[in-house]
C-alpha cells in the first residue's frame, strides 16, 4: 500500500509543532508560543517507530489572529484531516477544556480515520490528573506527552505502532542517517530547489503554479510563509524537493522572535539545497534586499537560476523582446557576483515561464559536467598568472605559486554535482580575494560555465628544500 498518513490537529499553541518534530526526529516547524505560527502543511516521515508514515503538522483550527489567515489555515488542515489515515488530535492538558476544543472534537467525530487523543505538555505525572476533563470528547484512546521533554513518545510511539499495523504499512527501512539529523543533512529524494527572495515577490504562487494545486498559502501580505516547506515534486522521469521559504527582509526589520527564526530557516534553505530559485518581482525592479539574497546565495556556493515573476506586468506596452533585454540586462548590471546565472522569465498568476525552470535545471546539470580536464585546466591557470602574476603580500614578501590544481566532486551533492577546483600551492593564505576571483574568471571564460559557481579550494602544499 501506499505510506500511510498520520495528520496532527488541534487548536493553536497545543504543541503540535513540537510533537511533529519530535515524531519526525527533526526540528523542521518553528516552535514558539505565539499561536498561529504554523500556517502551511509540514511533511515529513516518522521516525524511531516500526512501521513507514508520514507526518502532517498543520496549522491551529480555530486560530483568532489578526493577519487574515484563520480561514485559510482552517481549510490547510480540513484537507489534511480528509487525506489522513491516522489523526492525531492535540490538547493542552494543563489548561480547561475550550469551546474550540470541543467543535474540533465533534468534526473529528466524522472522520472515518481512527482518533487518537494526544494530552500534551504533560511534563509531570500530577498533570494526568485532568483526564477526566479530556474525557468527555468522547474518544476511546488517549496518551499523556510533554513534546518539549521527550515525556510519553515511548507509549505514543507504541500506539503508533500498533494503529499503523493495523493499516498494513510496510515495516520502516534501516534509517540511512543518524536519528538527529535535521533538515540540512537530510536527502529529500531529488533535487532540492529553494525558492527564495524578498517578502510578496511570489514564491508560494510560483510554487503552487508549478504544481498547479493550492498547495501553499498564499496571500497579498508579506511574510505569509514562514516555515521552509519542503515539497515533493515529479516531473517526468526527474524528482525534485521544491523548498517553499519565508520572505526574507532585512534584519532591521525583522520585528519579531518568529520571523527572526523564518529567516534563518530561508538561509538553512539555501545551504543544504542544490540549486537556488531566486524570486524577484520584475515590477518592483531588483532592489537592494534582492541583492543582499543573491550574495548569500553566491556566498554559499550555490547554481543559481533568476526567476523573473510577474513579467505580465513589466511595461506591458513594451515589445516583448525589448522588455526581455531589458529584465536581463538588470540581472546582469546588478546582480553581476552571481557570475552569469541562468535567467527564466515567469508569471506565476498565468502560469506561463514556468517550463523555463526546470530547463534551466537540465542546463545546469549539464554545465557541471563541462569541466576542463586536468592538463587543460592547469595551462588555462598557468597562463593567467603569467599574463596578470600573484600580488607580492607586504606582511611577508612572498608571493602565490601554483604547483598543481585538479577537479573534485563532492559525493553530498550528487544531485546536482557542482565542481570544486582544488589548487596545491605554497601558501594559500596568500590567494587574496581578488585574486582568487581573477583566476574564477579565467576558469570561468575558457570553461564557458553558466549559472554553475566557480568554487576554489587552495590548499597548502610544503615542498622539501632538499
Amino acid at each position: 500500500m501506499s505510506v500511510p498518513t498520520i495528520a496532527i490537529v488541534g487548536r493553536p499553541n497545543v504543541g503540535k509543532s513540537a510533537l511533529f518534530n519530535c515524531l519526525v526526529a527533526r526540528k523542521i516547524a518553528i516552535v514558539h508560543d505565539q499561536p498561529g505560527v504554523t500556517r502551511d502543511r509540514l511533511s515529513a516521515p516518522l521516525r524511531n517507530a516500526a512501521y513507514e508514515a508520514l507526518v502532517v503538522d498543520t496549522g491551529g483550527i480555530g486560530a483568532t489572529t489578526d493577519d487574515g489567515f484563520a480561514a485559510q489555515v482552517a481549510a490547510e488542515a480540513d484537507i489534511a484531516m480528509e487525506a489522513a489515515d491516522l489523526i492525531l488530535f492535540v490538547c493542552d492538558c494543563r489548561e480547561h477544556l475550550t469551546p474550540v476544543d470541543q467543535n474540533i472534537a465533534q468534526q473529528l467525530h466524522r472522520s472515518k480515520s481512527p482518533i487518537l487523543l494526544v494530552l500534551n505538555k504533560a511534563d509531570t505525572p500530577k498533570q494526568e490528573l485532568a483526564l477526566g476533563e479530556f474525557a468527555g470528547l468522547g474518544f476511546a484512546e488517549h496518551v499523556f506527552t510533554s513534546a518539549a521533554h521527550g515525556r510519553g513518545m515511548e507509549q505514543l510511539i507504541a500506539l503508533l505502532n500498533e494503529h499503523l499495523r493495523r493499516l498494513g504499512a510496510d515495516p520502516a527501512q534501516e534509517a540511512e542517517q543518524d536519528d538527529g539529523a535535521d533538515e540540512e543533512t537530510a536527502d529529500g529524494g531529488g533535487i532540492r530547489m529553494a525558492v527564495v527572495g524578498r517578502p510578496n515577490a511570489g514564491k508560494s504562487s510560483l510554487i503552487n503554479a508549478i504544481l498547479r494545486d493550492r498547495r501553499t498559502i498564499v496571500s497579498e501580505v508579506a511574510g505569509t510563509t514562514r516555515d521552509a516547506v519542503d515539497i515533493p515534486y515529479t516531473r517526468g522521469d526527474e524528482k525534485y524537493v521544491l523548498i517553499d521559504t519565508a520572505g526574507m527582509r532585512p534584519r532591521s526589520k525583522r520585528d519579531t522572535s518568529v520571523e527572526v527564526f523564518s529567516a534563518m530557516r530561508s538561509e538553512r534553505a539555501i545551504r543544504r539545497s542544490d540549486v537556488c530559485l531566486l524570486v524577484i518581482d520584475c515590477v518592483a525592479g531588483i532592489t537592494h534586499q534582492d541583492r543582499r539574497i543573491a550574495a548569500g546565495i553566491a556566498e554559499e556556493k550555490k547554481p543559481c537560476i533568476v526567476a523573473l515573476n510577474k513579467f505580465d506586468l513589466f511595461c506591458p506596452e513594451a515589445p516583448l523582446k525589448a522588455r526581455r533585454e531589458e529584465m536581463r540586462r538588470m540581472v546582469q548590471e546588478q546582480l553581476f557576483f552571481l557570475e552569469n546565472p541562468l535567467i527564466a522569465i515567469v508569471s506565476a498568476k498565468e502560469g506561463s515561464g514556468l517550463s523555463g525552470i526546470f530547463t534551466a535545471i537540465e542546463k545546469l546539470k549539464k554545465q557541471c559536467g563541462k569541466t576542463p580536464g586536468t592538463g587543460e585546466l592547469n595551462r588555462i591557470l598557468q597562463r593567467a598568472m603569467l599574463v596578470n602574476p600573484p600580488p607580492i603580500v607586504r606582511a611577508n614578501g612572498r608571493s602565490l605559486k601554483l604547483y598543481y590544481a585538479t577537479v573534485a566532486f563532492n559525493e553530498k551533492y550528487m544531485r546536482l554535482p557542482t565542481p570544486t577546483y582544488v589548487l596545491f600551492v605554497n601558501d594559500k593564505r596568500l590567494l587574496t580575494d581578488n585574486y582568487a576571483q581573477y583566476l574564477r574568471g579565467a576558469i570561468r571564460s575558457h570553461a564557458g560555465v553558466a549559472g554553475v559557481p566557480i568554487v576554489l579550494s587552495p590548499r597548502s602544499r610544503v615542498r622539501s628544500s632538499s
